[in-house]
């Protein structure tokens, strides 16, 4: 994949891979976007947690879907896992220095929902 770090962003924005519908970048997208995957970044800037302190953390998610996001965001190179050789199984996660970028940007997106969530329900009551 060629690298164009030194192209403005609108640039590459603007050649329309992004958009294409074989840009494996949409199956990124699907993994950070979606709500738990998006959470479970954020929740992780507070730093290492184990899998039952996330569960605690992200309220309504089943253990499940958290132990498949999890999954999903350590293939993308997001999150460090480490299990301790220990009985009963004691597992940590963590940001990589990868998942601490895209994480600081998601949180930016997150607190922007926070911030203008009484205006955003208003719409709903019109």
């Amino acid at each position: 994949m060629e690298n164009h770090s030194s192209e403005p962003l609108s640039q590459r924005i603007m050649r329309g891979k992004v958009f294409s519908d074989k840009c494996p970048s949409r199956e990124i997208f699907k993994h950070v976007t979606n709500k738990w995957g998006l959470l479970t970044l954020v929740a992780l800037l507070g730093g290492t947690m184990r899998f039952s302190d996330l569960r605690r953390k992200l309220m309504g998610i089943s253990e499940k879907m958290l132990s498949q996001t999890l999954q999903t965001l350590e293939e993308d190179g997001f999150l460090i896992r480490k299990a301790y050789p220990v009985i009963p199984p004691h597992v940590e996660y963590c940001l990589s220095d990868m998942g601490k970028e895209i994480a600081t940007r998601m949180e930016v997106l997150v607190d922007w929902i926070e911030v203008n969530l009484p205006r955003i329900l208003n719409n709903h009551a019109i």
